[in-house]
């Protein structure tokens, strides 16, 4: 599968956490990254991930060209709903666009977990 791990900077120790918790499930899969998240994830965990541009700087654009691309098959965004974003646009098209490609979202860490216990248990969402 190709993942997407995104989040917003008050999220970013959940996703590595995360990460650490889930590394033996997500190593085997391709990852892909906003250019911050997939730094901090990439040196906590080692786990190869291509890094796109800072999200303010259009990698939230750059995963929603993939998405529309058909490029993905799971989208984990830790989203910070009580800060605003001066690229909210970007982030609710890519919401948007999980929507219509009916790409599986998870965008708070309760969301995540779930997602990658069951893939950990072997089941998969495409």
């Amino acid at each position: 599968m190709k993942i997407a791990l995104i989040a917003h900077d008050k999220k970013k120790n959940e996703i590595i956490a995360l990460a650490k918790k889930y590394v033996d499930v997500l190593k085997g899969h391709e990852l892909y990254a906003t250019g911050t998240t997939g730094t901090l994830i990439m040196g906590e965990t080692g786990l190869p991930i291509h890094r796109m541009k800072s999200g303010p700087l259009g990698g939230d654009q750059q995963i929603g060209a993939m998405l529309a691309n058909g490029e993905l098959d799971l989208i984990i965004f830790l989203r910070d709903p009580l800060t605003a974003q001066p690229h909210e646009p970007d982030v609710s098209a890519l919401l948007r666009l999980c929507d219509v490609q009916s790409i599986p979202l998870a965008t708070n860490a309760s969301s995540a977990t779930v997602m990658l216990d069951a893939m950990k248990s072997g089941i998969y969402f495409k």
